[in-house]
């Protein structure tokens, strides 16, 4: 509160403006102070004063709470206590019978109680209009009170709220396109109560800012690779891509086999995913599903759906009567497999099928087992055709057949000859089963070496006795070296042209003694001739 000496100050002054201005004797009353503005719920004082000399009666005229505090033989001061509304004030004096008075209006201001922008969509398709929505509870004076709609520091929308009562909220929106680029973006409602004409500030209040979170998938489905049918028990890959997703960070994958759930691994790249499950089918998922992917983002998805086939196929059965059989024992091959499918029964060398049913799922082969059929495998192909597709499964087994040990010419040649200081190899096979061992000995025990380079020495001249022996029996066969070195050159030689010599001379008696024969022969046959012709009657 003003000391009273003030309030009297005040008023005098008023009193002794009022007097200069009075003209011809006419009263005048005056306000102050003129067009009042204060805080909402605050307090003030006002000054009614009159020019008259003598007023019978000066007061206050006001809807407000007044407490006089003060007064004068021209003037009196009113307090206005807890004002939360604008209101007239009208000062009213009585001077000689003639009322006069002065009036003004208390303007209240204050800010908003509440500024709440709201609640934005959990997502919004880019392209999309987005329609921002500002809720101002309270704010005075209204005529002096602005929302601002904000993206950022960006300024969206400004609307004055003149003409609104401040007892009701005040709404104010726009709408604006939704972009790639406002992903992440913070939205915010302002309030601006611009007071500097009134000889006070610009006043602002924000609501709490909201993220948006804007978001694009194309108009087209995702991609689906995968196989048409799946094997009971067999991992199969299925991958599903889609390009142009926007935030691709944010997408979510769904892969379904009929009612199982599949775990997808998912990898995103600039604008585009791709989910990679393993697919592992059970017995009991045996027969037509769907296979579904599906690419959520924000309230849209995109599906894709394919029809796949579950099946089982085990592997054929592939039997031989006996896997290790001596030679000439008969064997039996038996390969089949489910019910429907076809079989190929495949050996080496070709064998003629003989089918034991009438049926393509069952072959059966008999046949005597030789020493070459050791080792021989045979191949059991299975085939069924499921949903227009071919599918193999194969099983192998080999045949032993047990033989004693051989030793051929072809693979253990019966004459060497080497020159001396020559790097040779004696190439001597041994076959049998089980595997025979192989020895070659000079009369004196020296062993022959083979399968190893080694250099020629005249020391390995001579004749070698090869065994191979195993379980089964054993073999020989003499195997001759000769070393070809310098002092047998002429031995050889001299050697040579004798037995050409003795093969001509050999020759040339065998000609001469045919020769001799056939004179003979001939001579002989002449005679008998001759004496047959006597010996005939005339």
């Amino acid at each position: 509160m003003a000391p009273r000496g003030a309030h009297r100050a005040l008023a005098a002054l008023l009193a002794l403006f009022g007097a200069l201005l009075t003209d011809s004797g006419d009263a005048q009353v005056f306000i102050h102070p003129q067009d009042p503005i204060l805080p909402q719920g605050g307090s003030m004082v006002v000054n009614c004063s009159t020019s008259c000399d003598k007023p019978t009666q000066l007061g206050l005229e006001t809807q407000l709470t007044k407490e006089e505090v003060d007064y004068g033989d021209k003037w009196k001061i009113f307090r206005l206590k807890d004002v939360s509304e604008d209101n007239s004030l009208l000062c009213h004096s009585s001077c000689g019978g003639v009322q006069a008075t002065a009036s003004t209006v208390l303007t209240v201001y204050g800010l908003p109680e509440r500024v709440e922008l709201e609640p934005l969509p959990p997502w919004q398709p880019v392209g999309e209009n987005l329609t921002l929505r500002c809720r101002v509870e309270g704010g005075a004076p209204r005529a002096n009170l602005t929302v601002v709609l904000l993206r950022g520091e960006e300024e969206l929308h400004q609307q004055s709220t003149e003409g609104e009562p401040a007892r009701k909220p005040a709404e104010v929106t726009v709408t604006v396109p939704a972009r790639r680029e406002d992903h992440g973006a913070n939205f915010t409602c302002r309030t601006e109560l611009d007071l500097r004409s009134r000889g006070l500030g610009l006043f602002e209040n924000s609501s709490a800012s909201r993220q948006l979170r804007t978001f694009a998938l194309p108009v087209t489905d995702p991609l689906l690779s995968s196989p048409q049918i799946f094997e009971v028990g067999k991992e199969s890959k299925v991958t599903c891509t889609l390009d142009g997703v926007f935030p691709v960070s944010e997408a979510q994958v769904y892969m379904a086999l009929g009612d199982h759930q599949l775990n997808p691994v998912t990898v995103r790249n600039m604008s585009a995913l791709e989910a990679t499950a393993q697919v592992t089918a059970d017995t009991e998922d045996k027969g037509f599903h769907t296979l579904v992917c599906v690419v959520m983002l924000g309230n849209q998805s995109r599906a894709t759906r394919e029809q796949v086939t579950v099946y089982s196929f085990p592997k054929p059965n592939l039997t031989l009567s006996e896997q290790r059989v001596t030679e000439e024992t008969v064997v039996t091959v038996v390969c089949e497999a489910h019910p429907q499918a076809v079989v190929t029964l495949v050996g080496s060398p070709a064998l003629t099928p003989t089918p034991t049913q009438p049926t393509e799922s069952r072959v059966q082969f008999q046949f005597t087992a030789r020493a070459e059929d050791n080792g021989r495998s045979f191949l059991c192909s299975a085939a069924l055709s499921v949903q227009g597709q071919i599918v193999h499964k194969n099983q192998t087994e080999e045949l032993q057949v047990l033989y004693g040990p051989r030793l051929d010419e072809e693979d253990c040649p019966g004459n060497w000859t080497w020159e001396e200081g020559s790097e040779q190899i004696l190439k001597c096979q041994a076959w049998g089963n089980p595997p025979p061992s192989l020895s070659c000995l000079r009369k004196d025990n020296i062993p022959l070496p083979i399968g190893h380079l080694k250099p020629v020495k005249r020391e390995h001249q001579g004749f070698y006795l090869c065994r191979a022996e195993s379980e089964r029996g054993e073999v020989t066969r003499q195997v001759v070296v000769n070393v070809l070195y310098h002092h047998n050159h002429l031995a050889l030689i001299l050697t040579l042209t004798t037995v050409a010599i003795l093969s001509v001379g050999g020759v040339a008696a065998y000609l001469y003694n045919r020769q001799r024969k056939i004179r003979k022969y001939k001579l002989q046959k002449a005679q008998e001739a001759a004496a047959m012709k006597m010996n005939t009657p005339p």
